[in-house]
């Protein structure tokens, strides 16, 4: 029996899709490269948030996907338009006036920005005052590395397994452990779409990647288990045993021959990549 399977016509994303897709995804890039200035010790991450909220939406006429979204039995809808993850908090951290930045952390900016009905999502870490431990600067490469490992592999006829396979095995060659309880996933005009993808697994199994189909590779990498707690809150995830965790993420188009880095930023290298 096969370990593979077809993508629903569904995914596949138009022309014109693909063209709004690129706005949406060059938008959210763009909050990462506009905060940066303001990530500096004694920021709260909620003064972060609402630089954020303002820029969406009065300098690029888009919509805040994160805002109210997630409302679910037992949990409230999110109040904010990002998540700000500190140090062991793995992902969708809450923004607040009492977490003020400190020299040293290390934080994670996610964002998704809904521009003409699409969606682009994108995060990255930052060392607040421009440097941390060694140990934390080494578990930040090894996030993004293991999000580019992610990426590369990604072609038509390549699959959904051989993305986590790439992710898993370098991350584990560092010796940290990937996350297994949150994943990549679609992404158009539904903000969270088929297919999973998830950050471990096998070669040559789960679904096939076809050219025109988007979707976001976001390895969570943790400096100690793999293991996560959720927090009251109910949106908060943290690690089990309460060392740093680490995130890169990107918005990705299966090309032709490759992959179009949609969330892409100015200042990263993205030659390895085939478009």
């Amino acid at each position: 029996m096969s370990n593979t399977y077809e993508a629903p016509r569904r995914l596949i994303k138009s022309a014109e899709d693909i063209e709004k897709m690129r706005v949406a995804g060059r938008l959210a890039a763009e909050v990462l490269d506009m905060i940066k200035p303001h990530i500096v010790p004694g920021v709260t991450t909620l003064e972060l948030d609402t630089i954020c909220h303002d820029y969406i939406v009065n300098k690029q006429d888009a919509i805040p996907a994160c805002l109210g979204y997630g409302a679910a039995p037992g949990r409230p809808a999110f109040q904010h338009v990002i998540c700000t993850s500190v140090n062991h908090v793995v992902c969708h951290g809450v923004p607040s006036e009492n977490k003020v930045l400190k020299k040293g952390d290390i934080l994670n900016i996610d964002v998704t920005v809904i521009k003409d009905g699409f969606h682009g999502d994108t995060n990255m870490m930052y060392l607040v005052g421009g440097e941390t431990s060694i140990l934390a600067n080494r578990l930040c490469n090894v996030a993004q590395e293991a999000m580019y490992r992610g990426m590369a592999v990604v072609k038509p006829g390549a699959t959904m397994g051989d993305i986590g396979h790439a992710i898993q095995k370098y991350v584990e060659s560092e010796r940290f452990s990937v996350v297994r309880e949150y994943c990549g996933h679609g992404i158009g005009t539904t903000f969270h779409d088929e297919p999973q993808v998830l950050h471990y697994g096998q070669p040559n199994t789960g679904m096939i990647l076809e050219e025109g189909m988007t979707f976001t590779i976001e390895p969570m990498v943790n400096a100690g288990v793999w293991q996560t707690k959720l927090l009251g809150d109910k949106w908060t995830v943290v690690t089990k045993d309460h060392k740093l965790s680490a995130q890169y993420e990107h918005t990705l188009l299966v090309t032709k021959t490759g992959v179009e880095v949609l969330t892409a930023r100015p200042e990263e290298d993205l030659s390895r990549f085939n478009v």
